[in-house]
């Protein structure tokens, strides 16, 4: 009994706890022909995010679309990533993305560009909390395989902060520009 009221109390905090935005990318309905007639079952897509830098996916499966979008959204929330933004609204550097027959291309854009991506890479882009990136779907158009190149892509960039700390620098010994060394070094 005491068992039950722990999860229904920690039930109730995550459902008390609005820090993340959930947005239903694609369902998908399947059917089992079975002896009596068919069976319809519903598959779900959930992209999960704080607007803050940590996004997630889920996927879920049940015979109703409730159900399953509440199993999706329960899956994505568990498998959240970090990404580090620049100021908070674009990309430190261009990336490329790769599942499967999927494969993304995402670049930094300037203030005022706007979120330039089409429909699954949207809605990431949009949970992840980014205000400025041009993006290109090149390969497979599946929502699935383009959800998971763009997350690959996106656990594949690296900021200014985590490249000096691998290397042993300097945040500004790696932004330095290239055309301020080669001035010096001609003088």
């Amino acid at each position: 009994m005491a068992e039950r009221e722990q999860r229904r109390d920690r039930r109730d905090r995550e459902d008390a706890n609005p820090e993340f935005a959930d947005r239903l990318v694609a369902i998908n309905r399947v059917s089992k022909t079975v002896k009596g007639g068919k069976r319809f079952g519903f598959a779900a897509l959930v992209v999960v995010g704080d607007q803050k830098g940590r996004v997630g996916y889920g996927k879920g499966k049940a015979k109703e679309v409730p159900e399953a979008i509440r199993k999706a959204t329960e899956q994505a929330k568990r498998s959240l990533v970090r990404v580090p933004l620049r100021e908070g609204r674009t990309l430190h550097h261009d990336i490329e993305g790769r599942h499967g027959a999927g494969r993304v291309v995402m670049r930094t854009a300037v203030p005022g560009t706007g979120i330039i991506a089409g429909g699954p890479m949207r809605a990431v882009f949009e949970m992840l909390g980014l205000q400025d990136v041009v993006s290109k779907s090149l390969g497979s158009n599946n929502p699935y395989n383009m959800i998971r190149a763009t997350i690959d892509g996106l656990t594949k960039e690296a900021s200014p902060r985590s490249v000096a700390q691998r290397r042993g620098k300097k945040v500004a010994e790696i932004l330095r520009q290239p055309e301020a060394e080669t001035q010096a070094v001609e003088a």
